[in-house]
């Protein structure tokens, strides 16, 4: 046990080791986690509230008052930027892990048991792979309308196909290995077989393509609030304060409206971009 707990901190020290010296994926992880933690302080690197209206203070630039200026209805732009971000960083999360856990379960089955199951289960990824998924994305919203709830579904159910393929294709490979025969042959439970076994062996690479799927959703729903049919206006997100800012009037002289949001997503997403990145060059074996 000594040895083996020996072997994996030296693994785990290796791997950190790794992802330190990839100075991308550091600094990267350093963004993501400042304003994730901004995101969850708001309260107390703030005092206004988002949807608090002030037509005394409407428009204002970047001032010692209002750092980041105020919109068209004098609601603080920082403050709606940080409370924002918690709903969109929790769109694009949620999402991600919920599209995986649906990959994962359905990839199982359909890499473990194969014929008829797997055979349908690939036809059904194909068919929603047919679209593109933002076209897919819009019909779906445009069915079961605005909301935060509605966008999580809509994630979780236009996000799989990835991941459903990368589990399925690694099952394929895996259950005609000698551990997983021996476990067939004692009557293990298939469940057991399937997810105590062979499925913590395909985790690292779900876990990198979710990561990335963070960056995605958060840009689809940006997209799609920006659009007006994400989350609902009256609620702050990324999207919506882009949405507010669309009009040529606020482009040509109010420039601050639409360039800090527009800043802190693509910032935002270039950061957990080179987090994933940095990930996948430590957990993926293939890139080993």
């Amino acid at each position: 046990m000594k040895i083996k707990s020996n072997s994996s901190t030296g693994l785990w020290k290796k791997n950190l080791r790794k992802f330190l010296n990839n100075k991308l994926a550091t600094v990267g992880l350093l963004f993501v986690a400042l304003i994730v933690v901004a995101c969850l302080l708001a309260p107390l690197l703030t005092s206004y509230d988002p949807n608090q209206v002030a037509f005394s203070d409407k428009t204002l630039g970047p001032c010692a008052q209002h750092w980041l200026g105020t919109d068209k209805l004098g609601r603080d732009i920082f403050s709606r930027v940080l409370y924002g971000g918690r709903i969109s960083i929790l769109v694009g999360v949620t999402g991600a892990v919920c599209g995986s856990l649906i990959g994962i379960v359905l990839g199982s089955i359909a890499g473990y048991f194969g014929k008829a199951a797997d055979a349908l289960l690939i036809r059904l990824s194909e068919i929603f792979q047919t679209f593109p998924q933002m076209i897919l994305v819009l019909i779906m919203a445009a069915v079961l309308g605005q909301g935060v709830g509605n966008l999580l579904i809509i994630f979780s159910l236009t996000g799989w196909m990835t991941t459903f393929r990368m589990v399925r294709n690694e099952f394929i490979a895996l259950r005609g290995e000698t551990y997983v025969q021996v476990c067939e042959a004692f009557g293990m439970p298939k469940s057991s077989i399937m997810f105590k076994q062979i499925l913590p062996n395909v985790l690292s690479p779900v876990i990198v393509a979710a990561t990335v799927n963070v960056a995605g959703f958060i840009l689809s729903e940006a997209g799609l609030s920006f659009l007006g049919v994400g989350v609902p206006s009256s609620v702050p997100t990324w999207g919506n304060i882009l949405n507010a800012a669309k009009s040529i009037e606020v482009v040509t002289n109010y420039w601050w409206l639409w360039a800090v949001p527009g800043i802190v997503i693509s910032v935002f997403v270039l950061a957990i971009n080179f987090f994933g990145d940095g990930l996948r060059d430590v957990l993926d074996p293939k890139q080993q």
